[in-house]
């Protein structure tokens, strides 16, 4: 009797839960629950392929997968060349066109940050996670992606829409220059209105999850001073003044006592001074040579800069301009700076679109969905469509440990990620 009352009670849930989706949405959900062991298998026969960055061979193998899966659901598939000289591998691009509903743009990324060189067990199951290389930054997510057009297609509900795919190639170390290397995401956001990526989702402190409609930039600054140098007993002379190095460091306190607000952040990542200095970005490596005796010629600093809006950037940027010129006697400083990732802005169209997400998470029973602190969350390629059109991320597997040793994956997540994103897919396109 127990055991009876205690199934009629899910039954009832599972209805009341459900009862919020049409029968075209309950078809998506079968459609996905159908399809969960075989979604595993497509996660693993990616992961399998090492698809680090630099290792161009296994990023186009794991676009050949993800390829053929599209070609099945009727896109039209290209791979965008990049030039040699980049040393990256190129993107993949899917697209449909219809003239029904938003025109979307889903994103991800072939690539992770496991070289070939890495030791990390390219997959290693245990019960409820699995553990590999990607395995949820994004492959993960890039399967949840395919198994919500997968039921969309099997659906019929693909016919008419105009949809668009981009799995990048390089979102772990982007291509230089930046404008060649997102040309083709920038193209087709300029041709959509929506644009949804399939990077990890997150955990909300109350078990559910989160997704993102803001980020902030991924931007740098690299400051170079030069002063008089000269004996070190003369150092705070009229003569001689203070050095290189006591530059730097009234100017990266003047940067720490009077730049600080909510979402903005400038961190000196690498200091070198001395009689000269030197830094190599390539290898990462700062130099210096000096002499305690001796009142330092060249100091130089290679810093972090993030911030929420383009508005917050220019102010950064301006105050830190100002700060840098007020030099002291017999030394001269410069900053410059460089911006990867601009920043996806919060607005009101960003955050209609997490509440249709959420609500498509909850009448499908699967709880709500909250923002992410953008504070909390890294850079990603949705930014990049951030000026065009209106962007929400998150929408992938859920993980822990993304690139370290120990990233692994939820597999239930896969599941639901397909059910949300396939039920928000069809609403937005009707």
């Amino acid at each position: 009797m127990i055991a009876r009352a205690l199934a009629a009670a899910c039954l009832l849930a599972a209805t009341a839960a459900w009862g919020q989706l049409s029968e075209a949405e309950l078809r998506l959900v079968a459609a996905v629950k159908a399809r969960s062991p075989e979604s595993l298998r497509l996660v693993e026969r990616s992961v399998r392929i090492n698809s680090g960055t630099m290792n161009v061979a296994g990023v186009r193998e794991v676009g050949k997968v993800l390829r053929a899966e599209l070609d099945a659901l009727g896109f039209q598939t290209r791979w965008v060349e990049m030039p040699p000289e980049m040393k990256r591998a190129g993107h993949l691009v899917a697209t449909r066109r219809g003239g029904q509903g938003k025109r979307l743009l889903l994103i991800g990324h072939l690539d992770t940050v496991f070289e070939l060189e890495s030791t990390v067990v390219p997959w290693d199951p245990s019960g409820e996670r699995v553990r590999g290389q990607g395995v949820s930054d994004m492959k993960g997510g890039n399967v949840v992606l395919i198994e919500a057009l997968r039921a969309l297609h099997s659906a019929g509900a693909l016919d008419n829409t105009t949809v668009s795919v981009i799995f990048t190639g390089d979102e772990e170390r982007v291509g230089n220059p930046l404008e060649v290397a997102r040309a083709a995401l920038v193209e087709l956001a300029r041709a959509s209105d929506l644009a949804l990526a399939f990077e990890a989702s997150r955990r909300a402190r109350g078990g559910g999850h989160m997704a993102s409609y803001a980020r902030r930039s991924a931007a740098g600054w690299a400051l170079t001073v030069t002063a008089r140098p000269g004996h070190a007993g003369g150092v705070f002379s009229q003569a001689s003044g203070y050095g290189a190095i006591y530059e730097v460091a009234r100017i990266l306190d003047e940067f720490r006592r009077n730049l600080v607000e909510p979402n903005l952040t400038f961190n000196p990542g690498v200091i070198a001074g001395g009689t000269s200095a030197g830094y190599d970005f390539d290898s990462a490596t700062g130099t210096a040579f000096g002499k305690n005796n001796v009142i330092a010629r060249e100091a130089i600093v290679r810093g972090d800069l993030r911030y929420l809006t383009p508005e917050q950037g220019e102010r950064a940027r301006s105050r830190m301009r100002e700060i840098v010129a007020a030099s002291l006697p017999h030394a001269k400083a410069t900053i410059t700076f460089t911006e990867t990732y601009p920043p996806q802005a919060p607005t009101p169209a960003g955050a209609a679109l997490l509440e249709a997400y959420s609500k498509a998470s909850q009448d499908a029973g699967l709880g709500p969905i909250e923002h992410i602190d953008p504070g909390l969350r890294g850079a990603g390629d949705v930014q990049f469509v951030a000026p065009y059109i209106p962007g929400l991320d998150g929408l992938g597997a859920v993980g822990a440990g993304a690139h370290t040793d120990f990233e692994d994956l939820e597999v239930a997540s896969i599941e639901r990620g397909a059910i949300r994103a396939a039920i928000l897919i069809y609403r937005l396109t009707r």
